[in-house]
């Protein structure tokens, strides 16, 4: 009798172990745990994917507790879109940013100090001047032209229409060239401004470049 009841208990007990295993077994297959907390927020867990949290974050936790995976949020397609525009847009500010800086770094290479980038202004100012100064040198030669021409053409002053077409051509021609290079000197002198315009947004941008490097100049040892 108690040989009965004792391998009665022996049953028993494989029976609640490979049950117990099973279980486990399937709580593994099935996915884990799932754990979020909703609107209100309340901790919720369930062992598929929760409804109420479809909107945020979830977690799959594995039978020791560990967290599997996150499971992020469903969206609609107009929160995807809103979602999308945004990653779009910080993208962009990330690569402009990152442009800004690769054109800091390549001005700061061109002009290391202020005093390169006082001499590269002067050297711009002095290449218009150069191009001013020919214009300028043309004018001449084209007043001397314009003298000689109203000299002939004092002989038809009392008759201008009798004057041959070949100084009237001249004088057109004269007329035209004074007004081209008038426009010329004219241009030099806008592009001059806009030449010391970039210049000094150069340098109001530089200071700041600089600062940093003259700092570290300074405590260097002499």
């Amino acid at each position: 009798m108690l040989r009965n009841r004792s391998l009665l208990t022996a049953w028993c007990l494989l029976l609640w172990t490979a049950s117990a295993a099973q279980a486990q077994a399937r709580a593994t297959d099935s996915g884990g745990i799932y754990s979020c907390t909703d609107a209100r927020g309340r901790t919720i867990t369930a062992d598929r994917p929760i409804a109420d949290c479809l909107d945020r974050e979830q977690r799959e936790l594995g039978p020791s507790g560990t967290v599997r995976r996150t499971i992020e949020p469903t969206y609609t397609a107009r929160e995807q879109a809103e979602r999308d525009e945004r990653a779009r847009q910080t993208s962009q500010q990330a690569s402009r940013m990152a442009e800004e800086r690769r054109r800091e770094r390549a001005l700061l290479m061109r002009y290391p100090t202020p005093e390169t980038h006082d001499r590269e202004r002067a050297q711009a100012m002095v290449q218009i001047d150069i191009v001013v100064q020919a214009a300028k040198k043309r004018l001449e030669e084209l007043g001397i032209e314009r003298r000689a021409i109203d000299d002939e053409l004092e002989f038809y002053k009392k008759d201008p229409a009798r004057a041959p077409a070949s100084l009237r051509r001249k004088l057109d021609d004269n007329v035209h060239g004074i007004a081209v290079q008038n426009r010329f000197i004219t241009a030099q002198d806008d592009e001059k401004g806009r030449v010391n315009a970039r210049f000094d947004e150069e340098r109001a941008r530089l200071k700041a470049l600089w600062a940093p490097n003259a700092g570290r100049s300074a405590a260097k040892p002499q």
